[in-house]
């Protein structure tokens, strides 16, 4: 299960090692358009996005968390403190800057040809899995959704109404009851099957 560059990770471990992965859940997961935010475009700058990821303010973290969520209300003074003191850690500047010059361009978006070897890695494994997208997405847009539902056509999907780019956030219990239905549908199906008895058989033997 992954949010956004997660749902990345996510599909990424399907493809590279799928026998550790029993089922997908995606969550506005990068991965199925070019389309992202601002923001993220300009991180992939070589000088600006260095500057971006090594300079985290509070301004920045604010703006960062309102971009999150529909409800701007979501975007709590502890949240961005907590944004920011993830920022300062040793190492995660760095290591922010280098994904986003490995998954996109500044013009481009993120990169075609590493989506397209994700999607069909996943599609090729046949997981089990879920896509789920809020409809107010300003990170990944929801139109994404759709590309999902075409790369991936054995995946079930569901547009969450009225959030954005966290809806386990912001619809936890909408959220909570879409995985767990989907997890319970994918272990009724790995339940063995009890063999049919044959009804010309004596009962008592």
């Amino acid at each position: 299960m992954g949010n956004s560059l997660g749902g990345a990770v996510a599909q990424q471990l399907t493809m590279l090692a799928p026998e550790r992965v029993a089922s997908l859940v995606l969550v506005s997961s990068a991965g199925f358009g070019k389309e992202v935010a601002l923001p993220l475009r300009l991180l992939s700058a070589p000088v600006l996005g260095r500057f971006m990821a090594t300079h985290t303010t509070t301004s920045s973290a604010r703006m960062a968390e309102r971009m999150l969520f529909a409800n701007p209300k979501l975007a709590t003074a502890s949240r961005v403190e907590h944004a920011i003191a993830i920022a300062r850690q040793p190492g995660t500047a760095e290591v922010v800057w280098e994904t986003a010059q490995a998954l996109a361009t500044l013009r481009g978006g993120v990169r075609r040809e590493w989506r397209e070897a994700l999607s069909t890695s996943v599609a090729a494994a046949g997981k089990p899995t879920l896509v789920l997208w809020g409809d107010r997405d300003r990170i990944l847009p929801a139109r994404q959704l759709e590309e999902a539902r075409r790369l991936l056509p054995h995946a079930s999907s569901h547009l969450i109404e009225g959030v954005g780019h966290m809806p386990q956030i912001e619809r936890p219990d909408e959220f909570a009851t879409l995985v767990l239905d989907f997890l319970a549908s994918v272990d009724r199906a790995n339940q063995p099957r009890k063999p049919r008895r044959n009804p010309s058989m004596p009962t008592d033997l």
